[in-house]
């Protein structure tokens, strides 16, 4: 049985410890973070993420700690109703669209393998420095730990880089890799303690990237009635504003200009926005697809392999079928690794290029791109004079066909 070592405890590292375990598999994982804390704000895990969580037995747990979201909306910035449709169970998936807190996430995560694979089966404070591969599998070495040690290095059949943006396993397989690719457009994203708007359980777009545009939804329930509220705000920038940082802290001020007047009969977004627990900035960067994933006995997984523009609520969920996919492959494949890393890249690696490219130019949003375009930026007295709901559904089914999570795909996984 091969020895497979797992760098990186994020989404998609734990998600594979747990894919190997139900497969039968050993596996051990290195986490560079001296310590688990709970970073981050909201994420959505689409129906064919949630799909395999429930395979591993993990979507109740969940379920009980976010909120299953029903419907997405689309607003201009007069905010006026654009488009709005079902998602998740009330679309007639068997699974939810699971809209949650990032550290909710991954703090499930992390108990699940704690339980099943034991309470040291992750490692932390363990920042690989470099790895090296010869004919009978790969050594990882480590930079020294928070005492100023240095850790001993691993030798394992197979190393995966599941290791996030900043992947040291990434950086040494494409050392001339360079600097992420700038979109043009910079973003902020915040919680905010607020009472429920709309169904309780909307995810909303507002608004154009020109001149701003924000996505908003719940995450969390309490018991007094509101609701831990996530938004995400982007608009058109020249330069990075900020390091590319999931949690560098931002300030309202910054963006406040562009949103001061949206507040709508259905929610008063500067002053959500204005009452939020955090906020962050964070460039919207990523990388060009990758012409490989695979050398040798090492491959990458996740945002490592291919970092991705934050639209359409996709990352982790790609993570996790990176996860399902590789798990599956090493436990059919346990006489010869190398060619299960060789046969995840071949399924994977197109399928991810695809979501990233789109990522970038057509997202779901782009329903509010035509209609900015359409309109010239100004109020419509009929939505139907604009664009038909035929082409709004043509443009969020065409996404979910990219992302891998249209019903008729679903329905024969």
């Amino acid at each position: 049985m091969a020895e497979i070592l797992i760098v990186g405890g994020g989404v998609g590292g734990l998600t594979l410890a747990l894919v190997l375990h139900q497969n039968g598999l050993a596996c051990r994982i290195v986490e560079a973070a001296p310590e688990i804390r709970p970073l981050g704000v909201g994420v959505n895990v689409l129906p064919h993420g949630s799909a395999e969580l429930a395979r591993l037995g993990l979507v109740d747990r969940l379920e009980a700690q976010c909120i299953a979201t029903d419907e997405a909306n689309f607003f201009n910035r007069f905010g006026q109703l654009v488009h709005r449709e079902p998602l998740g169970r009330a679309a007639g998936y068997a699974q939810p669209q699971l809209s949650i807190h990032r550290a909710d996430l991954h703090l499930t995560l992390l108990e699940a393998v704690r339980e099943r694979l034991g309470p040291d089966a992750v490692t932390l404070d363990r920042r690989v420095a470099r790895f090296e591969q010869t004919d009978d599998g790969v050594t990882v070495h480590f930079a020294p730990d928070a005492t100023g040690a240095v850790p001993p290095a691993i030798r394992a059949d197979v190393a995966i880089g599941s290791d996030g943006i900043h992947s040291a396993i990434r950086k040494q397989l494409f050392p001339a890799e360079g600097d992420p690719k700038y979109t043009g457009y910079n973003m902020w994203r915040g919680v905010t303690r607020w009472q429920p708007y709309l169904t309780g359980a909307s995810q909303t777009r507002v608004g154009w990237l020109a001149n701003g545009k924000m996505v908003i939804y719940p995450i969390r329930r309490f018991d007094d009635g509101t609701q831990l509220i996530n938004w995400v705000f982007e608009v058109e920038t020249d330069q990075y504003r900020s390091r590319r940082d999931w949690n560098r802290p931002g300030e309202v001020a910054d963006f406040m200009p562009w949103i001061r007047d949206w507040s709508f009969d259905w929610l008063d977004i500067p002053a959500m926005v204005r009452a939020s627990d955090v906020v962050l900035e964070f460039p919207m960067v990523d990388q060009d697809p990758l012409p490989r994933w695979t050398h040798g006995a090492v491959t990458l997984l996740g945002d490592a392999a291919h970092p991705m523009v934050p639209r359409g609520s996709n990352g982790a969920g790609q993570s996790i079928l990176d996860a399902r996919c590789l798990g599956d492959l090493l436990a059919r494949h346990q006489d010869d690794p190398a060619a299960a890393l060789r046969a995840y890249e071949a399924e994977r690696l197109p399928a991810t290029t695809n979501v990233v490219l789109t990522n970038r130019k057509n997202p779901p949003d782009a329903i509010l791109r035509e209609v900015f375009l359409r309109t010239g930026d100004k109020p419509f007295a009929r939505i139907e004079d604009v664009m038909s709901r035929e082409e709004m559904l043509a443009i969020t089914g065409g996404y979910k066909k990219v992302a891998g999570y249209d019903l008729e795909r679903m329905a024969t996984r």
